[in-house]
């Protein structure tokens, strides 16, 4: 059973950084892709990044290209989320979610099976 839990949140001011780490059990995620989705208060839940667990090809959404970086050590079954320069509209709740599905298309929520239970990041002015 395929288990995701998010670590590392908390409150931050703007232009300063945070990073998420998502440890990962329960199988090998050799063919899998990881992603980050947040969920601001009101709003649907969002893509943010995906990596290829193998080769760590990475993908953001364009709200977050240039100041959030995607990373893995496989080693450890680790998958991390640097946030740097964070804004005031990157206050979300952080998911980490794992799919068979190609980090080459894997966008949307459908696409992920397995899920961890969020860590809440706020960014105050």
């Amino acid at each position: 059973q395929v288990q995701l839990v998010e670590s590392g949140g908390g409150l931050v001011q703007a232009g300063g950084s945070l990073r998420l780490s998502c440890a990962a059990s329960g199988r090998t995620f050799r063919n899998y892709a990881m992603g980050w989705f947040r969920q601001a208060p009101g709003k649907e839940r969002e893509f943010v990044a995906v990596i290829d667990w193998s080769y760590g090809t990475s993908f953001y959404a364009d709200s977050v290209k240039g100041r959030f970086t995607i990373s893995r050590d496989a080693a450890q079954n680790l998958v991390y989320l640097q946030m740097n320069s964070l804004k005031l509209e990157d206050t979300a709740v952080y998911y980490c979610a794992a799919t068979e599905i190609t980090a080459f298309i894997a966008r949307t929520q459908r696409q992920y099976l397995h899920w961890g239970q969020g860590t809440q990041v706020v960014v105050s002015s």
